[in-house]
């Protein structure tokens, strides 16, 4: 048993850090709706995806493996032979794999009420991305970014047609607040001089959260019924400390005993992406699913629209297939 089993301090919501998926989503149907939930071949976004569909949502997973894919997809409906599961191939990494995937679902012709931004990387060497993009950046960030832009009409006439509300979820991390000093290092994104894989970490999840505000801000300008909000899913033993063989020791051997489980991990995100509590919330950054407080610097407008332009630029440099 973990630390987080023991102290269940609950929040507005009702639930806390022990709550898991299942029970943060227990006696809600989404019987009608689709998501789309990218990174779910292990860890949360299994979960998320895992529990998404146990709720009757039809669930497209998003993963760069497809032969890891099939076996995603055959572990869920083992368990749950109902479930609405399709998998599509995406490498968030790269530009042009995100564009061939929105293309594909556009093309689908399914409605999309539902996109978790999971996929994400940790404490990597560095390395660029094959668009010449730091890769953290690129797959935490940027891949999102431009797949979130790439779905919104999708999402904003599936929102309109049904009269129900689109929600996004971009999973950060409570690590956005010790990104680098001036928070987004904007003419340095690919400099190796001073890079730190942890910083670096940190700066795309600060990345998550900015991006997440101010696409709120814009959809609610418009008067769009699309929320966007970030969370944060806490401290879980998952592969994505793989590129640390210290703390993927550590986590090995003591993980159990002060980390969440993953059913813990992924319950913020699924609340996020289901709960009738959370409608019409948006521009807010949740843990243990509770509306909490980010950093000052995830908080400051004008660094948020100089990322969205960043990005934007970015994005755009990379020819469509």
């Amino acid at each position: 048993m973990s630390l987080w089993s023991i102290f269940r301090r609950e929040g507005v919501s009702g639930f806390s850090a022990a709550s898991t998926a299942e029970e943060v989503t227990e006696g809600i149907d989404g019987t009608g709706l689709t998501a789309i939930v990218t990174g779910a071949s292990s860890g949360i976004g299994y979960e998320t995806a895992r529990v998404l569909a146990h709720r009757n949502v039809h669930v497209v997973m998003g993963l760069r493996n497809m032969a890891t894919a099939k076996g995603v997809k055959e572990s869920i409906a083992k368990h749950n032979p109902a479930a609405k599961i399709d998998v599509m191939e995406l490498d968030l990494s790269s530009i042009s794999s995100v564009r061939k995937f929105a293309s594909s679902f556009s093309s689908s012709g399914l409605p999309l009420n539902i996109l978790i931004n999971n996929a994400g990387i940790m404490m990597t060497p560095f390395t660029l991305s094959e668009d010449n993009i730091e890769s953290q950046f690129a797959t935490n960030h940027l891949g999102h970014f431009l797949l979130t832009n790439l779905l919104l009409e999708t999402m904003k006439s599936t929102a309109q047609r049904t009269q129900k509300e689109g929600r996004i979820v971009n999973v950060s991390s409570r690590r956005h607040k010790f990104s680098y000093p001036e928070g987004i290092r904007f003419d340095r994104i690919n400099d190796r001089s001073g890079y730190n894989s942890l910083s670096s970490y940190a700066q795309s999840k600060l990345a998550n959260v900015l991006h997440s505000n101010d696409l709120a801000r814009r959809l609610k300008a418009e008067g769009i019924d699309v929320t966007v909000n970030s969370v944060h899913p806490g401290p879980i033993a998952t592969n994505i400390f793989r590129h640390s063989r210290l703390i993927s020791a550590i986590i090995h051997t003591f993980g159990k005993y002060f980390l969440k489980n993953v059913q813990q991990g992924a319950a913020t995100t699924c609340y996020v992406a289901l709960h009738p509590r959370v409608g019409a919330i948006t521009g807010k950054y949740f843990s243990d699913c509770n509306i909490s407080e980010p950093s000052s610097q995830a908080k400051d407008a004008e660094m948020a629209k100089k990322l969205w332009d960043l990005s934007s630029d970015l994005v755009h440099r990379s020819p469509t297939p």
